[in-house]
């Protein structure tokens, strides 16, 4: 065998550097037809003092260099725990090439019929994004099996209503941030990936950038991570450092997809090249680092995060769309404001009747007349709830026409959106006839 090597590649190599370089489980052997830059080349299939290369173990950098290996070595052997990151850039490429922007498919369920199933899956992947961040912290890495199967079960779920996961997004607790915002980002990644077309096996990988997005979070000290003022520009150079720490931490998962660490470590870039931690543009950022950058971007903003009050839907959206172009990809920004819908589910929104009601469902065909369910009437008394499709039911009770008239804040009229899921609101208001 050996033999038959040396009189291929026609190189004076012996056999015991062969048997030693095999058995290190550091290095993996690579035809140089099939090199990237970014990986880390130990040996060569000749001795270094034979080749043109001054330096024995370097990181392929350059065109340049890539060639000069082809010219000179049939085979390398490379060092997977010191790639860089210039060679996730080179795989986040060959993804983007497969990636388009289409049209989304047609909802596989209801959200009276999901909602059930919806609220228990995802109630169990937020304690399992905790149990994950909580490892971390204490020095773990991240069960990459166990991630991607309760990603391919929102994957499902998702297809299946995405209204109802929306809907479940807005339940928000403070106290509780970084671990829902890493969920969320998962799914509404899946949402926008849905909704531009993306197959099954994509939403899987796209769902599982989002979930592990900002782990490295959880290596920043807890003082920078959870200070309710405004951190100091020390403090905020030591924040941004997650984006590297994620990366690494996500390396050492075992199965890790490539795009996920890739993300990790791009997802505060911006397309002009203002973001960090490398000032890439929007060629040198993947298509899924894009998606969950805008998608990051939304939930924070429509959270309440320290000393920053939550935005409402519509301002978030405001300010996604002001620097579409400049901060973010312009074409996805449309897609995701697109798939939320002018009034996404959870919002609450006041009739034209100036009852107020809660958003359940968007229709796809006419976005501007989801299904609601209302919940006051128009002194703002509590009122047995309804589902009322507004699709359908085009005039109220006077016969003039009804339509949303405009979103509000839950909190402006005392509107518990934890206690209307607890108590079971939804289910009720789909047991009466709508109206």
């Amino acid at each position: 065998m050996i033999n038959w090597l040396l009189k291929l590649f026609g190189k004076k190599r012996t056999v015991e550097k062969t048997a030693k370089s095999m058995m290190d489980s550091e290095l993996t052997y690579v035809r140089t037809a099939n090199l990237e830059l970014g990986m880390y080349i130990a040996e060569l299939d000749c001795p270094w003092l034979d080749s043109p290369f001054k330096l024995q173990g370097f990181t392929l950098a350059t065109e340049r260099e890539l060639q000069a290996l082809k010219n000179e070595c049939y085979y390398v052997y490379i060092d997977r725990a010191r790639e860089s990151k210039l060679s996730l850039l080179a795989k986040s490429r060959e993804v983007n090439k497969s990636l388009a922007i289409g049209k989304p498919p047609k909802k596989q369920g209801s959200f009276r019929n999901e909602i059930e199933g919806a609220t228990s899956h995802y109630r169990a992947t937020g304690q399992l994004v905790s149990d994950f961040m909580q490892k971390v912290k204490n020095g773990g890495s991240i069960d990459t099996k166990l991630a991607k199967e309760a990603v391919a079960s929102s994957v499902n779920s998702i297809l299946q209503s995405p209204d109802a996961h929306l809907w479940l997004m807005q339940l928000k607790k403070k106290d509780e941030y970084t671990a829902q915002h890493s969920l969320n980002v998962s799914m509404l990644s899946i949402v926008l990936g849905r909704h531009i077309g993306l197959a099954e096996s994509d939403l899987r990988d796209l769902g599982l950038c989002g979930m592990m997005h900002d782990m490295g979070l959880m290596l920043i000290p807890s003082a920078i991570l959870n200070k309710a003022t405004e951190l100091t520009a020390e403090e905020k150079k030591i924040r941004e450092t997650h984006t590297t720490l994620g990366a690494e931490l996500l390396k050492s998962s075992e199965n890790m997809f490539h795009g996920a660490i890739e993300t990790a470590l791009t997802h505060h870039e911006r397309v002009k090249g203002q973001g960090y931690p490398s000032g890439l543009k929007d060629s040198g950022v993947s298509f899924y680092s894009n998606i969950v950058s805008i998608v990051d971007t939304y939930d924070a903003l429509t959270s309440d995060r320290g000393h920053t009050k939550a935005m409402t839907h519509l301002e978030a959206t405001q300010v996604l769309y002001q620097k579409a172009g400049e901060q973010f990809n312009r074409p996805l920004v449309s897609k995701f404001i697109e798939s939320l819908g002018v009034f996404p589910p959870g919002c609450y929104v006041q009739l034209s009747d100036k009852r107020i009601a809660l958003v359940l469902e968007v229709n796809e065909e006419s976005k501007l007349r989801p299904r609601v369910m209302a919940i006051m009437d128009c002194y703002m008394n509590p009122i047995k709830e309804r589902v009322v499709n507004l699709d359908k039911v085009l005039t109220d009770a006077k016969g003039n026409p009804l339509r949303i008239q405009s979103i509000i804040s839950p909190d402006a009229f005392n509107i518990n959106r934890e206690q209307h899921f607890q108590e079971g609101v939804i289910s009720k208001g789909f047991e009466i006839a709508a109206a």
